[in-house]
């Protein structure tokens, strides 16, 4: 059996109306595969899909380096290689969202196209007090009270968002890996911005899908963008527009899949 570094769950058809390319999920600071499961379970009848955790994250927890997107990007490529994946379409969210852009720029052959959620690396101002708190919380009713500022404020946000990660970070190993992988993201109170006029120039679809309402990374970073990156605004949604609109985000999932043939 192929051994991949990082872990990664797939669901889905690999038969079905899609190019033969897989869709790849890669998640925010701070997630694990189980934020893309219902829009994977959406893609299943058509596509096949994998949803990776990232270096220091989930079931990849014990990766040699300290996550941050470039690193996640070099990871997620060198299982995609091991894997026998020569191309795919690439969702990302957040650091995910960075992660995938970065794959893109360095191997552009292996990309057939991108869907990015609230990415990071569109402009300099990111709330790094915010997450830098996120990383720190232990308990559930402070996370609690932090994803509360990830979503728009319309939504209901589950409890057992917090619950499962406090259970998680029960486990010191996860809190020193989310601190770490903190410290590598930000570059004082901003983060590095990505060559957007490259990306821009990509020959694959670009669609950039944002909530008009993120704390984390703001909308007014979708302004200027090169003019081939179709941008889609949520009013009502904040950072995680892939679960606060999932019915509208698996549709320009699949209509970004189905833009690359």
């Amino acid at each position: 059996m192929t051994k991949t570094r990082l872990n990664f769950v797939t669901v889905g058809d690999s038969h079905g109306e899609g190019d033969g390319a897989p869709v790849v999920f890669l998640h925010g600071f701070g997630g694990d595969v189980t934020g893309w499961l219902n829009l994977q379970v959406g893609l299943s009848a058509s596509y096949r899909s994998l949803a990776f955790d990232l270096p220091g994250h989930g079931g990849s927890l014990e990766y040699p380096k300290t996550c941050n997107a470039a690193v996640a990007a070099m990871a997620v490529l060198e299982d995609l290689d091991t894997l026998g994946i020569e191309k795919a379409h690439l969702v990302g969210h957040s650091m995910g969202g960075a992660t995938a852009s970065i794959m893109a720029l360095r191997r552009p052959e292996k990309v057939a196209s991108l869907c990015l959620f609230g990415p990071g690396g569109f402009g300099s101002e990111v709330n790094q007090p915010l997450l830098r708190e996120y990383a720190s919380a232990t308990d559930e009713e402070s996370l609690y009270r932090v994803f509360q500022q990830f979503f728009g404020p319309e939504y209901r946000l589950p409890r057992a968002m917090a619950r499962h990660a406090a259970q998680q970070r029960l486990n010191p190993l996860v809190r020193e890996s989310l601190m770490k992988t903190a410290e590598a993201i930000f570059h004082g109170d901003q983060q590095k911005i990505l060559p957007l006029t490259e990306l821009g120039a990509s020959p694959f679809p670009i669609r950039v899908i944002w909530g008009l309402q993120d704390q984390i990374v703001p909308v007014r970073q979708v302004m200027g963008l090169p003019a081939m990156m179709a941008v889609h605004v949520f009013p009502k949604a904040g950072h995680m527009v892939h679960l606060e609109a999932s019915r509208d985000a698996l549709s320009l999932i699949r209509q970004t899949i189905r833009s690359a043939r």
